[in-house]
């Protein structure tokens, strides 16, 4: 699905010198994150892909950009009375950071399902943490109230053009790296980074593609650019773009520009998390590889080209992380299960094992099964799980299994 912003007349909200001038004082707060060709996604997209690594921030997450700048701008008055941020995660962390680092009290405001993980690493940064609400909408709420109530400065986590500023600093280190980029693939939430780097992009190199990228239970910028009723939910492994209501300074931004609007699948981001693992070596969180999942599932408008991905993050659950991968082995062909119907005697274990391992299979798992699962008591069923170089291996191995018993694959 593909969606084109309609250009306005309307000034935007930040322009190319404000990027600069964050860029000048986040210096050394703030990692500039290393800009390299990735061969292993070039081979694999048909494009040259530059990966952008800001997941090597200290928070995991390129949102430290934004929230130093914030900080940095923030009058003695405001400084001794305290930020308050409303986030589940990587938001959170930043401010907690950047915070401490300026030695400024800071309060972070998440939802109450929360997890203990998040919580943890964000208080170790010294931030109060206040668990209200059971979506981030809530818990935005209670930080205002907090911020009324205390006299705390609220940074929102994308719609304050100094945030919207320090984002696009991601897109000025690449530009300054790989100046004549053919494209680039910008994961989008709320619409910070997208809006910063857009900025940057359209100054520096008019001619070069600016693609958001939105997960589609979460594709809140295309529907409300198509003048869609905006309709969001549902589980993704890229919560960290799982964003409800868009800013209404990046929409602008992304107005003026011109900015497309690229969506992906579920499926798409999850293989975009393996092919960062396999191809490029790199752990990304499901927002972390939306870039890449823009590249695989659109590839038609990169391929032979140029083109900068931002990994804007990596903080995602291990346990998520390893089921990921074994689904996408799962759906490659690389796992394969296969239920086996068999005579109950003597040997009939020995005969499957040598079936698999004479073609080079490897049994990972077995289960064997002769109470209840199986149609007649002198019979027996056998769950298999194998490991194959590929499809046509794994294709080969379950034709040999079917010349001596009845199979189904699971």
């Amino acid at each position: 699905m593909l969606d084109r912003v309609a250009a306005t007349a309307s000034a935007p909200c930040i322009t190319l010198a404000d990027v600069r001038a964050a860029a000048q004082r986040i210096a050394g707060a703030v990692l500039r994150s290393p800009f390299l060709r990735s061969d292993g996604l070039s081979r694999l997209t048909g494009a040259e892909i530059y990966l952008k690594y800001d997941h090597l921030q200290a928070t995991g997450a390129f949102k430290e950009r934004g929230a130093a700048n914030r900080i940095a701008l923030l009058s003695p008055a405001e400084r001794a009375a305290g930020v308050v941020a409303m986030s589940a995660g990587n938001h959170a962390q930043a401010v907690a950071r950047h915070a401490s680092l300026a030695g400024i009290a800071a309060t972070i405001v998440m939802p109450a399902y929360t997890p203990a993980t998040k919580i943890t690493r964000t208080a170790a940064w010294g931030a109060r943490v206040v668990l209200h609400g059971e979506t981030l909408a809530e818990a935005a709420a209670h930080a205002h109230e907090l911020a009324a109530r205390e006299g705390l400065v609220f940074i929102h986590p994308y719609n304050d053009p100094a945030v919207m500023a320090g984002q696009g600093t991601m897109a000025l280190e690449m530009f300054e790296d790989v100046p004549d980029l053919d494209a680039i693939a910008i994961a989008t939430g709320g619409g910070g980074l997208l809006s910063g780097c857009a900025t940057v992009a359209r100054a520096l190199r008019p001619q070069c593609a600016v693609f958001g990228v939105e997960v589609e239970t979460y594709a809140a910028f295309a529907q409300t650019l198509r003048g869609d009723p905006v309709s969001v939910g549902g589980p993704t492994v890229a919560e960290g773009i799982a964003v409800r209501d868009i800013g209404e300074n990046p929409l602008a931004v992304l107005r003026a520009l011109a900015v497309e609007m690229l969506v992906v699948t579920e499926h798409d981001v999850e293989c975009a998390i393996a092919a960062m693992v396999e191809s490029a070596k790199q752990v990304a969180e499901g927002a972390g590889a939306a870039g890449l999942a823009a590249v695989l599932a659109h590839n038609e408008r990169f391929r032979g080209k140029k083109v900068g991905i931002s990994l804007c993050g990596a903080n995602i659950d291990s346990r998520i992380l390893a089921n990921t991968l074994m689904r996408n082995l799962l759906r490659d062909g690389r796992i394969m299960r296969v239920v086996l119907e068999m005579p109950d005697r003597p040997g009939m274990l020995a005969e499957v094992a040598t079936r698999i391992g004479a073609r080079g299979g490897n049994i990972i798992e077995v289960a064997h099964h002769r109470l209840f699962s199986s149609p007649s008591v002198q019979d027996a069923q056998l769950e298999v799980m194998i490991e194959a170089r590929d499809a046509a291996h794994g294709n080969a191995i379950e034709a040999s299994l079917a010349e001596a018993f009845t199979l189904r694959r699971l």
